[in-house]
Parts: C-alpha cells; structure tokens; sequence
C-alpha cells in the first residue's frame, strides 16, 4: 500500500538534487583532497611552474599540505629504497646530497 503511494508521489518529480541543480546558476567548484594537492604541489615545485604550486597551496589548508608533502616524500624513500636495495636512511640522504652515515 505504501509502495503505491509512494511512486504515486515521486512520479514526474524531480529528485531534490536535480530540484537544486537547475535552481543553481553557479556550478559546484570540485574540492581537491590533500593528497593530490601535495602531488599538485611537488609536481610543480620540480618543474618550477609557480603558477600551479599557487593553485595548490589554495585547495586545502596549509597544514594539510605540508602533511601531504610529507606523506609524499616518505612513500617516494620508501619506493626508491625498495628499487635500490638500500635503506631508506641512505637513500633520503643521498637524495638531500649529504654524506652516508
């Protein structure tokens, strides 16, 4: 009975998403997690591109993307230590251009 009712009701009407999208003239800006903005971020620091480290700086907290650069260099040790056959120790060290401990 209920079932009845309530495609009764919901027939020809729009869902309340659609109801706000077409009374919305402004889309939604899409939102950016802090992982892609490190990797923004980074990608755009090694390339020198000034403009696009501005826009990443500007999709999450700058707390946030310094946890996110951080995240990011310890997977990319990690990775190249595994490559390498090295400690990760070694490897942070040889990529800053220090000398082996």
């Amino acid at each position: 009975m209920f079932d009845g009712l309530r495609k009764f009701w919901r027939t020809n009407k729009p869902s309340r998403d659609e109801d706000e999208r077409a009374h919305d003239p402004a889309p939604q800006k899409r939102t950016h997690n802090l992982f892609e903005a490190a990797a923004v971020y980074v990608a755009a620091c090694a390339e020198d591109d000034q403009e696009e480290m501005d826009e990443a700086t500007e999709w999450v907290s700058p707390e946030a993307l310094s946890f996110g650069v951080s995240e990011l260099a310890c997977r990319a040790v990690i990775a190249l230590a595994r490559e390498r056959d090295e400690s990760p120790r070694d490897v942070a060290r040889s990529l800053l251009g220090l000398p082996a401990a």
